[in-house]
C-alpha cells in the first residue's frame, strides 16, 4: 500500500519512513548481513544510529527523525508502546485477519513472505514504566510455546524455561528467589474444583499469578499424599473472600481441629492406660493365686451371717483352716499374715463369734478381736453368794430354766475337789462368766468348779492349810464366814484371827452369818428366838465350825484364811455404816461398843 502522493512503501522499516531517505545500508554494521532490513522490534535489530555519510543530507522529515541530539530521550510515537505490530493500529499491521497463530498477516513490503512470530512479540510493555526504564521481559499470560493457549492460562515450569531459553536466556524477575511461603491446599482445591466458563475468561476468575520459579525451585508434592488429603476432606469451590492472603498462618484448618481435639485425646489416652493398668494388676493377682491357692483373698468385709466357734487350745492356724472351712476366708494366707502382724492376736478367746461370709483376712481378724461379735451370755456371780442365790443368777442372765440349774448341782453331778465332801457350797467361784450359746446347765456349774480349783492351786490352799494345822475344807468354811463378815478387805486377817482364837479357847465363834444361812434367812432379819435355835449352823449355840460353809468366798477371802493377823482380839462389833468394825480382846469394851451401835441402830444383836 502506497502513502498519498509518494512511491510505494517497501517494507516495515523501509528508508523512506523509517530514516528519512537514508539507505538500509546506512544502518548496517560491522559484520552485520547485507542486502535487507531489520525491524526495529527484531533482536538483530543494531542497537548503533545512522551513521552520516559526506556529502549526504541527512532528512530531518519521518516519524523517527532523531536529529543530532545524541543525549537526551527521544519521542516515541504511539504505536510503539503497542510492542507488537499485531496490534491492529500498528502501522505496520496486517490488512487481513490473523489466522491466531502470526502466519497469516501478510508483510508491508509484499510480496515478501510474511514474517514469523519473533520473541520480541511476547513481551507485554510494563504498565507506568517511563521511557528511560530498563527493558525487563514480562512474560505475557496465556502465550504458550505455539502459542495455542487460550488466554489467562499461566505455563508450567517447563514452558517458562522454554521461553527462558527463546528470549536469548534473559532471567524472570524472582526465579532465584525460593518461595517461602508453602502451597496452600485450600488453593488447589479452588483451582481444581472451581467452574470454567466459556464465555469468561479464567484470567477474570483468579488473580494475577507472579512468574512462576523453575520447577528445580519449588518443592514437588506427593501426589498419593495429597489425593489422600483430598480425599479426607470436603471440597469446594473457593470465592475470592476465602483465598488466604497476608497474614500467613501456616496450620492447616486439620491442624487447627487437631489442636483443638489435643485435650480429650489426652484425657481418653489416660483413661485407657489406666484401664490397662488395672487389667494387668487383676490379671496379675488372678495368675498368683492360681500359682499359689493359700494367698487367696476375699475383698471388704463380707456379707451376710455366720457363727464360728473357737474352741480351747486353737492355734492361728487352727482358727484360719475353721474360718476358710466357713468361706468366711477364701484361703489361711492372708489371715495367718494379719494375725502374726497383730500381737492381739493370740489373745482370741474361745467361743462362738458372728461373722461375715467372704471376708478378707484382715477384716476377719478385726471381727474377732471385736467384743461385739463373739456371742456370749456375761454372768457375773459377786463373792459372797449362796449356791441357790447363783442358780437363780444364772437362770435369770442366760435363760436357762432353773429347775435345769438345781438338777445340775445335785450332789454328785459336778467334778469337786476331794476336799469338799461332795458339798458344792463354797466352791462355786465368784466371778464374771462367758457362757457361749448351747452352753448346758452343768457345763456352767462345772467351769464355775473349775475356776475354784484353778485359784486354789494358785494360792496353794491345800500346803498352807497344813501349815496352820488345818484342812482345806476348814479354810474354805473359814473364809466363807469373812467373807459374809465384812465388807472391807482390810478387815479380812483380823476376823480370821478372831475365829481362830475362839477356835483355839473353846469359845463359841457366836457369828450370826452361820445362823442365818441355816435359816435361809438374811443376817438382818434374824429374830431374838431365832438366836436361842439349836442348829449346827447356829455358833451362839455350837462350839466349831459349821459344817459346811456358808457362801462363795473370794480370793481375798481365802488369803486371809491362810494368813491371819497375830494377837489376842477375840471380839468385833459394827462400828458405823460404812461396815468398819470395832476388834478388842476386852469383854467389857466390846459390851460398850455393841451397845453404841445398837444406839445407832445399825443392827447389832443382843
Amino acid at each position: 500500500m502506497s502513502a498519498p502522493g509518494g512511491p510505494p512503501r517497501r517494507g516495515r522499516h523501509s528508508s523512506d519512513d523509517r530514516t528519512g531517505g537514508v539507505p538500509a545500508s546506512s544502518w548496517t554494521t560491522p559484520g552485520a548481513p547485507t542486502g535487507g532490513s531489520y525491524p526495529p522490534g527484531s533482536p538483530l535489530h543494531p542497537p548503533h544510529r545512522p551513521v552520516d555519510r559526506p556529502g549526504v543530507p541527512r532528512s530531518r522529515s519521518g516519524t523517527i527523525d532523531r536529529g543530532a541530539d545524541h543525549t537526551g530521550p527521544l519521542v516515541e510515537p504511539s504505536w510503539w508502546s503497542y510492542g507488537s505490530t499485531d496490534h491492529p493500529d500498528h502501522p505496520g499491521a496486517p490488512a487481513r485477519s490473523d489466522d491466531g497463530h502470526g502466519f497469516g498477516r501478510q508483510h508491508p513490503s509484499a510480496p515478501l513472505p510474511p514474517m514469523p512470530t519473533g520473541a520480541w512479540d511476547r513481551l507485554a510493555a510494563r504498565a507506568g514504566a517511563g521511557d528511560d526504564e530498563p527493558t525487563v521481559a514480562t512474560p505475557r499470560l496465556g502465550s504458550g510455546r505455539d502459542d495455542h493457549s487460550s488466554a489467562g492460562d499461566v505455563q508450567p515450569a517447563d514452558d517458562f524455561r522454554w521461553w527462558e531459553e527463546q528470549t536469548g536466556g534473559l532471567e524472570v524477575i524472582g526465579a532465584n528467589v525460593d518461595e517461602p511461603t508453602p502451597r496452600r491446599r485450600g488453593l488447589l482445591r479452588g483451582r481444581r474444583s472451581a467452574p470454567t466458563t466459556t464465555d469468561q475468561p479464567e484470567t477474570e476468575a483468579m488473580p494475577a499469578v507472579a512468574p512462576v520459579a523453575p520447577a528445580a525451585a519449588v518443592p514437588e508434592a506427593d501426589p498419593v499424599h495429597e489425593e489422600q488429603a483430598l480425599a479426607a476432606e470436603p471440597v469446594g469451590p473457593l470465592t475470592d473472600d476465602e483465598i488466604p492472603v497476608a497474614p500467613y498462618d501456616p496450620r492447616s484448618d486439620r491442624q487447627r481441629r487437631r489442636r483443638r481435639r489435643r485435650p480429650f485425646a489426652v484425657a481418653f489416652a489416660l483413661l485407657v492406660l489406666g484401664g490397662i493398668i488395672a487389667g494387668i494388676v487383676f490379671g496379675g493377682q488372678q495368675l498368683f493365686s492360681l500359682l499359689d491357692p493359700t494367698s487367696r483373698d476375699y475383698t471388704g468385709s463380707g456379707s451376710g451371717s455366720v457363727d464360728i466357734r473357737v474352741n480351747q487350745g486353737d492355734t492361728l492356724s487352727d482358727i484360719a483352716g475353721t474360718l476358710e472351712g466357713a468361706d468366711v476366708i477364701a484361703s489361711t494366707g492372708p489371715f495367718v499374715s494379719a494375725a502374726k502382724d497383730n500381737p492381739a492376736a493370740t489373745g482370741i478367746q474361745p467361743g462362738v463369734y458372728s461373722l461375715r461370709l467372704q471376708m478378707s483376712g484382715q477384716a476377719a481378724l478385726d471381727a474377732l478381736l471385736e467384743p461385739a461379735s463373739r456371742q456370749v451370755s456375761r454372768v457375773t456371780v459377786p463373792e459372797g453368794f449362796t449356791v441357790e442365790r447363783v442358780l437363780a443368777r444364772l437362770a435369770e442372765q442366760t435363760g436357762t430354766p432353773l429347775e435345769e440349774l438345781q438338777a445340775a448341782a445335785a450332789p454328785g453331778a459336778l467334778e469337786l475337789p476331794a476336799y469338799a465332801g461332795g458339798q458344792l457350797e463354797g466352791y462355786l467361784f465368784p466371778a464374771t462368766y462367758a457362757f457361749e450359746p448351747g452352753t448346758t446347765p452343768q457345763q456352767m456349774l462345772q467351769e464355775m468348779v473349775d475356776t475354784f480349783t484353778e485359784v486354789a492351786g494358785r494360792l496353794r490352799l491345800e500346803e498352807r492349810a497344813a501349815a496352820l494345822g488345818r484342812t482345806p475344807a476348814e479354810l474354805v468354811t473359814v473364809a466363807s464366814m469373812i467373807q459374809s463378815e465384812t465388807r472391807l478387805d482390810s478387815e479380812r486377817a483380823d476376823v480370821a484371827q478372831v475365829v481362830y482364837n475362839r477356835l483355839a479357847q473353846g469359845i463359841p465363834l457366836g457369828i450370826d452369818a452361820t445362823l442365818a444361812y441355816g435359816l435361809k434367812k438374811s443376817g438382818n432379819d434374824l429374830t431374838v428366838t431365832d438366836l436361842r435355835t439349836d442348829g449346827p449352823y447356829n455358833t451362839r449355840t455350837r462350839q466349831g465350825l459349821p459344817p459346811t460353809p456358808i457362801s462363795s468366798p473370794g480370793e481375798s477371802s481365802l488369803e486371809a484364811a491362810l494368813v491371819p493377823t497375830t494377837g489376842d482380839l477375840l471380839y468385833y462389833v459394827l462400828a458405823d455404816e460404812d461396815g468398819s468394825h470395832f476388834f478388842t480382846s476386852d469383854y467389857a469394851e466390846f459390851q460398850q461398843a455393841r451397845q453404841r451401835c445398837a444406839d445407832a441402830g445399825l443392827g447389832c444383836g443382843g
